[in-house]
């Protein structure tokens, strides 16, 4: 069994990899964006569980505050994030915790 650095880096990845904001049309993968560790590291406590629930993906996507225009404005990653990203994120989540 991976250990629990080893884990977080993957769900990172799976994250990363697979979710994205949605800026203008533009899609702006986690990873790149440099958001998927955060999300991984928030989301674990859920995922170890075994209790990873579209109510727990919303809140955690709520804690999560995205500075733009050079701090002008903060939003809230669930802001960003379309229907689908939120879908796809609660997928790799919950995926993520049957295979531990």
């Amino acid at each position: 069994m991976a250990n629990n650095s080893e884990q977080l880096e993957n769900l990172a990845s799976e994250i990363g990899d697979k979710v994205y904001i949605d800026v203008a049309k533009w899609h702006l993968y986690l990873k790149d964006a440099k958001l998927h560790t955060v999300v991984a590291e928030k989301a674990m406590p859920f995922v170890s569980t075994g209790k990873v629930t579209g109510d727990n993906v919303n809140e955690i996507l709520a804690q999560i505050t995205i500075s733009l225009g050079g701090g002008r404005k903060e939003l809230p990653l669930s802001d960003l994030l379309p229907v689908a990203g939120q879908a796809a994120l609660l997928d790799v989540l919950q995926e993520f915790a049957r295979d531990m």
